[in-house]
């Protein structure tokens, strides 16, 4: 009886060193994936926003019947192509990318800067998107495909298409082929940044 007292409570080494590499094991399975998700839902968060952000240039351009420009600012107020800055929607009353509050333009809406390692580029170096009242783009070659690129992760890369009708479509993932599992746009070109 005195002997079944003085047994102590605990793990042997052996136990704990088991457990130790049982752990170390399912860490180093699971951090890779846990990355790509972090990256896959900050890729997803971004688009999402992107894409709402152009909803809503359109529908105030056809609610107010004034042309409403989507672009990043520079400090001159001026439509500009650094698409990873903050992004503005405005009433454009002129149609000249240029946010002028002296002629009763406002801004609408805006969206925060993206990560500075990230790419976000739209077209070949456009610098903005203007809706006319119709929902149209109001200029001839505005339309173009966002491409939104996470820093060492090509594969994640993702892209909104911007019709010449004002409509938007979500670039879609390949299915099979050399490129399955990335992202293509309406024409079947793979999303990538240059």
């Amino acid at each position: 009886m005195m002997n079944k007292m003085n047994r102590s409570i605990g793990f042997t080494l052996i136990e704990v060193l088991v457990a130790l590499a049982i752990l170390v094991s399912l860490t180093a399975i699971g951090v890779p994936s846990l990355m790509e998700f972090t990256v896959k839902l900050k890729v997803d968060n971004e688009i999402s926003h992107l894409y709402r952000l152009l909803l809503s240039a359109r529908n105030a351009a056809i609610n107010t019947g004034k042309f409403t420009t989507v672009c990043p600012l520079n400090d001159e107020n001026y439509c500009t192509n650094d698409w990873a800055q903050s992004i503005y929607v405005f009433t454009d009353t002129n149609d000249n990318k240029r946010f002028e509050p002296n002629d009763n333009e406002h801004i609408i809406i805006m969206k925060e800067a993206i990560d500075e390692q990230d790419k976000l580029q739209y077209g070949k170096n456009r610098n903005g998107v203007t809706y006319a009242s119709t929902g149209h783009l109001s200029g001839w070659g505005q339309n173009g495909t966002f491409k939104y690129c996470p820093n060492n992760h090509a594969e994640q890369s993702r892209g909104i298409i911007v019709a010449t009708s004002g409509r938007l479509y979500k670039s879609y993932q390949s299915q099979s082929g050399k490129h399955k599992g990335k992202d293509k746009n309406r024409s079947g070109k793979i999303i990538l940044c240059n």
